[in-house]
């Protein structure tokens, strides 16, 4: 297990500042938009985003992941302006308020990254993989923050359609591949492979994917996972998303076990304390 982490990297340079990520960091979900299957609504001012963001801070979150466009299979297409329009004022305050923040930005749209990041983002979360904005690679190198490139089959609005592959984890990581070395050659430096969990996988594929996740390791790049609270887990379990918080923890677990150095999570406090008992039995007290 010790190998797993030692052959991959350690620091991440968020516009100029190097972070040590040799150990699990957890990235929060900060959702501003009203229909997220999970949290819609949650953050429906800043002042609720404040108060939700300070829990997270202090319950152990390293990262806060903030997205104004909701990805589930059927929500509602935003313009970029609205995106912007609810994402920016938060942005804004949030840095104002915890100057020290590491805000990651989840966007497809490249003029959206710009913006935040002249707000004090540093970090963009791409669920499209560079697909449905071909500034967004040029755009990100520019700006000189790290880049989550994750893997989604389709669109937000077609991805649950009739997920299809010839050979799962093959198909997955050639496609992830392809794009790693195009990234490199657009000039950003610091690239997070995410898979991709829930978008265009069905739930048997979703858990071979986690029975195969060590096969990711051989980017030798941070690997994020994102199944919180996720239908891959409730639907497994015939209970709801509310109810799902067993199951995320037990997954962000084998996640670990398989090289996860990122984990995406509704519930901070939970997953610093499955982290601490992770290291605990793999590195000692």
């Amino acid at each position: 297990m010790q190998d797993i982490l030692i052959s991959k990297k350690k620091s991440l340079n968020f516009n100029g500042l190097l972070e040590d990520i040799n150990e699990p960091q957890i990235m929060g979900i900060l959702n501003l938009t009203p229909d997220s299957f999970y949290d819609g609504g949650e953050n429906s001012s800043i002042d609720l985003s404040i108060k939700n963001v300070k829990k997270m801070l202090a319950d152990g979150a390293h990262i806060i992941d903030i997205g104004a466009y909701s990805s589930r299979p059927g929500a509602e297409h935003i313009s970029e302006q609205e995106e912007l329009d609810r994402l920016l004022p938060t942005v804004t305050r949030l840095k104002a308020e915890f100057p020290g923040i590491k805000m990651s930005i989840d966007t497809f749209r490249s003029k959206v990254a710009t913006e935040c990041v002249s707000q004090g983002a540093v970090m963009i979360n791409d669920i499209s993989g560079g697909d449905l904005d071909p500034e967004m690679w040029k755009t990100v190198a520019q700006l000189n923050v790290p880049y989550v490139l994750m893997h989604m089959q389709g669109t937000p609005s077609t991805m649950q359609d009739n997920p299809s592959y010839n050979s799962l984890i093959n198909d997955v990581i050639f496609d992830l591949s392809q794009k790693v070395n195009k990234i490199k050659e657009a000039g950003i430096k610091d690239v997070i492979i995410d898979p991709g969990f829930g978008f265009g996988k069905t739930m048997a594929q979703n858990y071979e994917m986690m029975n195969h996740l060590d096969a990711f390791n051989l980017f030798e790049l941070p690997i994020l996972i994102g199944i919180s609270r996720k239908s891959m887990i409730y639907n497994l379990l015939n209970s709801k998303a509310i109810e799902s918080l067993t199951g995320t923890i037990t997954l962000n677990t084998l996640a670990l076990e398989r090289g996860a150095q990122i984990l995406r999570v509704h519930d901070v406090k939970e997953a610093k304390e499955s982290i601490k008992i992770w290291q605990a039995v793999n590195f000692g007290i």
